[in-house]
């Protein structure tokens, strides 16, 4: 016999009719609710009872929902709260999960989403259970990494979409597995899609999947990303790299949470939590008019930025330790340790390429090095992104200017190829280059 305790909901909402249809719904889910008719009565039942849920109306007679939230937010920040607004408030929505929300539904109540919604909120594991794990998977105590650490913690505890923003090679996929794997949709698929490595004739199978014999070459039914990440999280690295006409689409199976096989006459519902990142400013893109403003809205409902690895030069050593001893694991040789003077090298460096960079540079100068000692010949490190202070006396060294931007250019090239995995028209694509273009420097630079 189970006599573990039942969860227990707070419903609050002015209309009896409203609160009738979620106590019938919610106790056939086994779940057992108090109801309050306004802001008051929530407040004392929230100081003299302890709750797994609330879901709260946005107008209420003594006040707003938001202001709930608020205070939900101050007091009992480990309680998700989620907000019911009128069909079609979709600002007000937004504005509940910026304030903090779990999420929203909208009226007339679907009960098959609310079900979907409380189901998911109750599964949201203790804050903190997995802080030891972001420690050692996203390290460094610079103030910009704590204050990372305390948003990805936030964000988890949230359904709103996220739009982290940072540099290439910063770390914005890890963040937003960090973020899936605190949150309720942990235990369900976290589905990443690099945006720019598709071509765009292709996209709309990927995302969408499609039907045996829709188009030339489609031999069985085949699920796209959507479908793939139901009931977890998609993941859109270089949101930006979209096309105007795969963005229309998409913000449609966003908005109506439903998607359509190319070839199917029916669409699917799917429960999908989208987070998205891109290393362009994304804001300039809309007024360039290479991004949707409508999309944009959709998906940055609260952004994450991803700081640079200047911007965190405190971390470079244990960032690097913490590479080397990895880089040793499996030999029978101890970790290479860097020599001080090349660490201070790596402390001036101004990493283009990040994390991502610095572990290449580490790789490359641990299989050089002698004596398991890292020299500051060892890492190789380009002249030309050094700091303001050494950057000139190294341009007085610079006896080749051919040689030197050919270096540039083969740099740019490999980390545009790193990027989309090799996929030469995305990566002509990200550097502005006609595929013509991107084939000639390929074989000029002997990378063909």
């Amino acid at each position: 016999m189970n006599t573990s305790p039942r969860q227990k909901i707070l419903i609050v909402d002015d209309e009896p009719d409203i609160r009738e249809l979620l106590e019938i719904t919610l106790g056939r889910m086994k779940l057992d609710t108090l109801s309050a008719r306004n802001f008051s009565e929530a407040r004392t039942l929230l100081h003299s009872e302890s709750f797994d849920l609330c879901l709260t109306d946005m107008l209420l007679p003594d006040g707003t929902g938001l202001e709930l939230v608020q205070h939900i937010q101050q007091r009992y920040p480990q309680l998700p709260v989620a907000m019911i607004t009128a069909y079609g408030s979709l600002e007000t929505a937004i504005n509940a999960l910026k304030a903090g929300a779990f999420d929203f539904l909208t009226k007339p109540v679907d009960l098959t989403r609310l079900r979907e919604l409380v189901g998911t909120a109750l599964r949201m594991p203790a804050s903190g259970g997995l802080g030891t794990s972001i420690d050692r998977r996203l390290l460094g105590e610079s103030p910009p990494m704590r204050n990372l650490r305390k948003q990805i913690d936030k964000l988890a505890r949230s359904q709103a979409p996220v739009y982290i923003s940072g540099e290439s090679g910063s770390g914005k996929e890890l963040v937003a597995r960090l973020i899936h794997e605190q949150g309720p949709r942990a235990s369900q698929p976290f589905v990443p899609v690099n945006c720019g490595a598709i071509p765009s004739e292709l996209m709309e199978s990927e995302f969408f999947g499609h039907r045996r014999g829709s188009f030339t070459g489609a031999v069985e039914d085949k699920p796209g990303l959507f479908q793939a990440a139901n009931r977890g999280t998609l993941f859109l690295d270089e949101v930006a790299d979209l096309p105007l006409s795969m963005q229309v689409k998409l913000l449609r199976a966003i908005q109506e949470k439903a998607v359509r096989s190319v070839g199917g006459q029916q669409e699917s519902v799917v429960d999908v939590r989208v987070l998205c990142a891109t290393h362009k400013d994304l804001e300039a893109q809309v007024t360039a008019e290479r991004f949707r403003q409508d999309l944009y809205y959709r998906l940055n409902v609260i952004e994450l930025r991803v700081p640079s690895l200047r911007e965190r030069r405190d971390d470079i050593e244990v960032l690097a330790s913490h590479m080397l001893k990895r880089l040793a694991s499996g030999s029978d040789q101890p970790a290479a340790r860097l020599h001080p003077q090349a660490l201070e090298a790596l402390k001036s460096y101004r990493f283009p390429g990040n994390v991502r960079e610095l572990e290449n540079v580490l790789e490359r100068a641990h299989t050089l090095c002698e004596n398991r000692v890292i020299e500051v010949g060892d890492l190789r490190l380009s002249e030309g992104n050094c700091t303001a202070e050494s950057g000139l006396a190294d341009l007085t060294q610079i006896d080749n200017l051919e040689d030197y931007l050919e270096n540039v250019e083969r740099k740019l090239i490999l980390q545009a190829l790193e990027e989309t995995r090799w996929n030469r028209t995305a990566a002509a694509q990200r550097l502005s280059l006609s595929f013509r273009s991107m084939r000639y420097r390929l074989k000029k630079l002997g990378l063909d």
